[in-house]
């Protein structure tokens, strides 16, 4: 079995009998419906992560997510939304926006920044630890400090922070499916399990949100 269809069906024999029941995830417990529904990408059905990199649930997730996004059929775009309010947070959203801006932000650095920050204990808190960072990391320092400031980087930034708001994602990790629904690790998890399975279930409901938004048979 591969690792990806392993954990989804680790993921959808935990989830709750309720929700088997009825054939999927519960709404309401399992992920919630948004206010409004987004615009999308024409022809794909899009997945948005919302994290920051200093989230520990965040951390723990992104090796299945990273996993499961390398299976996704073709009619799904993934992209991922750093978020925060807090100075620290903002910056580190910058160092996201810039890697991605300079074609720099690759699966391996993108693990590199949260492994730097959960395993290697560095805190990167101003502009300076970043840059030494992402140079550690095998960014081109020089390109990464003229785009850093740039306006382009702080509107994604910008632009990033409201579509959190319009989705109304108030804690991380978040996803979001086809702009209508959300859902995440935390959502509709029973206690006692770990990470890992969390996180599976989470992946499961979004596989299920997915084939709802293909079946064209949402309201």
């Amino acid at each position: 079995m591969k690792r990806r269809d392993a954990a989804v069906a680790l993921a959808a024999a935990s989830l709750l009998p309720a929700a088997r029941a009825q054939g999927g995830p519960i709404e309401g417990k399992q992920y919630m419906r948004l206010a409004q529904t987004l615009p999308g990408t024409p022809g794909k059905i899009d997945v948005i992560e919302f994290f920051f990199y200093r989230c520990p649930h965040c951390f723990a997730l992104d090796p299945l997510l990273e996993a499961w996004v390398h299976q996704l059929p073709a009619d799904v775009a993934f992209r991922r939304v750093p978020v925060g309010q807090q100075a620290m947070l903002k910056l580190h959203q910058r160092m996201f926006y810039t890697l991605e801006a300079m074609g720099a932000l690759t699966p391996a650095v993108h693990a590199g920044i949260f492994n730097a920050f959960h395993r290697q204990n560095i805190e990167a808190n101003d502009e300076a630890a970043v840059v030494a960072l992402v140079g550690r990391l095998g960014a081109d320092t020089a390109r990464f400090k003229q785009t850093f400031n740039s306006f382009g980087v702080q509107t994604k930034v910008s632009q990033g922070q409201k579509l959190a708001e319009a989705c109304g994602v108030d804690n991380v990790p978040a996803l979001v499916i086809a702009g209508r629904w959300r859902t995440g690790p935390g959502m509709g998890a029973a206690p006692g399990l770990s990470e890992q399975v969390h996180g599976q279930q989470a992946l499961a409901v979004a596989d299920a949100l997915i084939k709802l938004a293909r079946s064209g048979k949402v309201s």
